[in-house]
């Protein structure tokens, strides 16, 4: 499978780990066929409160670890995934996609959860049920 290349493993809830080189477009359908996707760094503080965060609310996110050696490729194609471009300013670790759309770090999400706009657009990308 194709995926398997891309990812350690492919269930929501579980960690993947970027591998190769990838293209923005498969980077993309990823972001596209998951309600949440979080692209982390292995041993990052931040990326691990995301996380939880998330978790504690009851999503399962799709967790990806990015190779330390291709964070910056990454961070350049999510920042072209997210509507911006790689020259602008590129997205930094850890970086959430909700609904097929960039969120943004660790300061939107925990800004969202405090000011109660989390739990709403969670489920409006149907990560949440409740």
């Amino acid at each position: 499978m194709h995926r398997q290349a891309f990812y350690r493993s492919t269930g929501a809830g579980e960690t993947g780990e970027m591998s190769g080189s990838r293209k923005s477009p498969e980077m993309a359908k990823v972001v596209a066929e998951n309600a949440v996707v979080v692209f982390a760094r292995q041993g990052c503080c931040m990326c691990h409160v995301v996380k939880l965060l998330l978790q504690g609310h009851g999503v399962s996110p799709l967790i990806i670890e990015v190779d330390e050696k291709r964070e910056r490729e990454v961070a350049c194609e999510l920042s072209t995934i997210g509507g911006g471009g790689c020259g602008v300013q590129p997205s930094r670790l850890p970086t959430v996609f909700v609904g097929g759309e960039m969120f943004g770090g660790l300061e939107e999400i925990m800004g969202a959860h405090i000011s109660g706009e989390l739990v709403p657009r969670l489920k409006q990308a149907k990560a949440l049920w409740l």
